[in-house]
Order: C-alpha cells, then sequence, then structure tokens
C-alpha cells in the first residue's frame, strides 16, 4: 500500500468516526464504561473469621446471624483497614427497638471498647433515642450525637433494613433502607457534646478499621449480611 493512499484512508476513517459520534451512533467510542465494582464479604456466616472482640460481653454466630451477648463491646475486622469503599450492612432488631451501632473511621486498632466510641465513628442503630434522653443527633443512621438525620427511614423489629455506608475520602454518607440519612465532609459543624459517653470532636483518618457494636444484654441486633465495595 502507498503512502498516499495509506494516509487516505486514515483520513477517512478519522472523518468516518467524527460523523459517527456526531450522529450518536458510536456509544461505545463515545462514553468510557463505568469503573468495575469488587465486593468483599467480611462476615461469612458461619463463625468470626476475620474478627476480635474487646470489651465487656461478645458476639455469636446463631443460625446465619451475628448478634451480641452482653455489653458493651465491639467486635471489629482484623483483616485490614478501609476507605473509599462502601460498607453494605443487612440487619434487624429483635424487639421493635434495639441498640447497637456501626464503627467506622477507627483510627488504630482497638485495645479497648472506648477509644473507637471518642475517636473513630458509630453509625447508630436506635430508632427511638428519645427513650433515654437523647435527641434525633442519635438516631439510626447518623454520626452519634455529631449529625442531624437528613431522614428517619428505620424499620422497627423484626423488620429487616439496610444500611449503605460509603466513605468518600473525608465524606460518609448513610443510606438506611435507601434513603438518605447522613451526608457528613470533615470540618462540618457539629453541636457540642452533652453527654461524658458521646465522642469526642474532630477529625477522623480517611482510612480505618471497621467493627461492630454488642451494647448490651437489652438490645440484641442481628447482622444477616456484612460486605463491603471497591470500584476497582
Amino acid at each position: 500500500m502507498g503512502v498516499v493512499q495509506a494516509c487516505y484512508m486514515n483520513y477517512t476513517t478519522l472523518c468516518g468516526i467524527g460523523v459517527a459520534l456526531l450522529m450518536g451512533v458510536a456509544p461505545i467510542l463515545a462514553f468510557a464504561p463505568a469503573p468495575a465494582q469488587h465486593t468483599k464479604l467480611l462476615f461469612n456466616g458461619k463463625n468470626l473469621d476475620g474478627w476480635k472482640h474487646v470489651g465487656p460481653g461478645s458476639m455469636v454466630v446463631e443460625g446465619g446471624l451475628l448478634h451480641g451477648v452482653g455489653g458493651m463491646g465491639l467486635l471489629y475486622y482484623t483483616g485490614s483497614t478501609f476507605g473509599n469503599c462502601t460498607f453494605h450492612v443487612v440487619y434487624r432488631m429483635k424487639d421493635e427497638n434495639d441498640n447497637s451501632g456501626v464503627f467506622i473511621r477507627i483510627p488504630l486498632e482497638p485495645r479497648e471498647e472506648w477509644m473507637p466510641v471518642h475517636y473513630g465513628y458509630e453509625v447508630q442503630i436506635d430508632n427511638h433515642p428519645e427513650r433515654s434522653k437523647e435527641d434525633d443527633y442519635h438516631i439510626t443512621g447518623t454520626l452519634y450525637s455529631l449529625t442531624k438525620p437528613l431522614a428517619k427511614p428505620g424499620k422497627p423489629g423484626p423488620q429487616w433494613n439496610t444500611m449503605d455506608i460509603t466513605l468518600d475520602g473525608p465524606r460518609t454518607i448513610v443510606l438506611v433502607n435507601g434513603i438518605k440519612v447522613t451526608d457528613y465532609r470533615e470540618g462540618d459543624p457539629v453541636p457540642e457534646r452533652k453527654f461524658d459517653f458521646e465522642p469526642q470532636r474532630g477529625r477522623r483518618p480517611d482510612v480505618g478499621y471497621f467493627g461492630i457494636q454488642n451494647h448490651s444484654s437489652n438490645d440484641i441486633v442481628y447482622f444477616k449480611e456484612i460486605s463491603v465495595r471497591y470500584a476497582k
């Protein structure tokens, strides 16, 4: 093939692609594919492999469900720290209302139960904080005592709920049953502490440990699925 002929063919090919893009008939060339998603199960439904408990009480697996015994303690995942990901948690309360929490952005591997409370974030599980003289900043889907809920979609026991917690750099987004409850970015204003058991104020890390709280013998919450999803 001669040089002139090759150049002419390349020119006509490029022209053809340009016309196709303008006509909207070449979507594969016009749009980059969405990034693939990778999902990992953190709770295998059988045992507590990869997890460790600190503090009073314990967590057990019965009938494929994870739940607390006594408390207050924390079961945390030992396999890795997490950032720029989305946790998917499926849970239900044993009674009409029970108390638990999902912990994120824990800065250090826990050695006791209070460090994660004060220096990580607890995504609260409690549909009726007013029963313990707390306000809406302590309701399901909030960052405990720090954020005001955008909605209150938590379902009472024994109905199943989903909670999706996205860590996007310094931003934390929480959906409960597909409805946004929290959208918080590090540095956003938060109220002052009202109780000694509320977390210390201050920035949390972009990457940290993950855990589940066993609150007390009177608060039983069952967890059916705990997974994390990354964009590759």
